[in-house]
C-alpha cells in the first residue's frame, strides 16, 4: 500500500503507524499468525525475547525486506555486555543481521541497569545491528535520564495505552523530547471494545468495533500494535486505515480515561 501511514522517528527513520503484536502468540502459531498479517497488509511486526516466539516471527516475515521488525531485550538480560550478547541471540533466533527497531522493554528501576543497558543499544545501532533503538515503559525519569547520561533520546517509547488508560502527561513528555509514542494493548486487551461510546461509533461509521479504537490511536498521532491470531479480527484491525473518525467521535473517545485504567503492570516497581 502506497498510502500506509508512517510517522517520523527522531533519527531521520520512518516508522509504519499501525503494527501487528504477536505477545501471547505460541512460536509454533507464530509464522502463520505472521503471514496473515503481512498478507492483509501490516508492515510493522512486533516481538520480545521473552514472547517466546522470535523464530516463528522470523519465519512468518521470510525473505522480505520491506517489513519493519522490532524486538526487545528482557529484564534478566539489562547491563551493557548482557545486553550485546542478548541481542545477538535475538538477532540469530530472528534469522537477521538486524533488526529495525531495538526496544529496552522495562526500565526495572531496582535493578538501575537501564542506563548501562541503553549505552549498548547506542552501540548496536552504531555498529548496524539496530537502525533505530528506543524503549518500552519508560516513565518521564528514566527517559531524562538516560538522555542526560548519554545524550541520545530515544526513538520511541512502547506504553500501554488505550481509551480507558490514555497516558497524557507522558504523551505530552514524548512530543516535547521528540520521541514516537507505540501503544500496547490498544484494544484495552479486548475490553475496551465494549464501552457504549466504543459500539455507537462503530454502528455510524460501520466499522468493526477494534477499527474504532484503532483508527482513535492512529488520529492521534500514536503506533497502535494490535495482537491476533484469527484472520478475521486481523483483517478487522486492519481496517483502522480505510475510515476516519470525525472530531466529535473523537472527543467522545477522549472522554473514555480515567484514573484506574491501567491493566498491565506498573513500570515503578515491576522488575521481572
Amino acid at each position: 500500500m502506497t498510502d500506509y501511514p508512517t510517522l517520523a522517528l527522531n533519527d531521520g527513520c520512518q516508522i509504519p503507524q499501525l503494527g501487528f503484536g504477536t505477545w501471547q502468540i505460541e512460536e509454533e502459531t507464530a509464522p502463520a499468525a505472521v503471514k496473515t498479517a503481512l498478507e492483509t497488509g501490516y508492515r510493522l511486526v512486533d516481538t520480545a525475547a521473552i514472547y517466546g516466539n522470535e523464530r516463528g516471527v522470523g519465519e512468518g516475515i521470510g525473505e522480505r525486506s520491506d517489513i519493519f521488525l522490532q524486538t526487545k531485550i528482557w529484564n534478566e538480560s539489562q547491563g551493557y555486555d548482557r545486553t550485546l550478547k542478548a541481542a545477538d541471540k535475538c538477532l540469530a533466533r530472528l534469522g537477521r543481521d538486524h533488526v529495525d527497531m531495538l526496544l529496552i522493554h522495562w526500565p526495572c528501576p531496582d535493578k538501575d541497569l537501564f542506563v548501562d543497558t541503553w549505552k549498548a543499544l547506542i552501540d548496536l545501532r552504531d555498529q548496524g545491528k539496530a537502525k533505530s533503538i528506543g524503549v518500552s515503559n519508560f516513565r518521564k525519569e528514566d527517559l531524562k535520564r538516560i538522555v542526560d547520561e548519554t545524550g541520545v533520546t530515544p526513538a520511541l517509547n512502547q506504553i500501554e495505552l488505550h481509551p480507558s488508560f490514555q497516558q497524557r502527561e507522558l504523551r505530552k513528555v514524548h512530543e516535547d523530547m521528540g520521541i514516537v509514542t507505540q501503544s500496547w494493548s490498544p484494544l484495552g486487551q479486548g475490553g475496551g471494545m465494549d464501552a457504549a461510546a466504543i459500539q455507537e461509533i462503530a454502528g455510524e461509521t460501520r466499522q468493526p468495533a477494534s477499527a474504532v479504537v484503532l483508527r482513535w490511536h492512529i488520529q492521534h498521532g500514536l503506533c497502535p500494535i494490535p495482537k491476533s491470531t484469527s484472520r478475521e479480527h486481523i483483517e478487522q484491525n486492519f481496517a483502522a486505515l480505510s475510515f476516519e473518525l470525525s472530531e466529535e467521535q473523537m472527543a467522545r473517545i477522549d472522554a473514555l480515561d480515567t484514573d484506574d485504567g491501567r491493566l498491565g503492570p506498573d513500570p515503578a516497581n515491576f522488575n521481572g
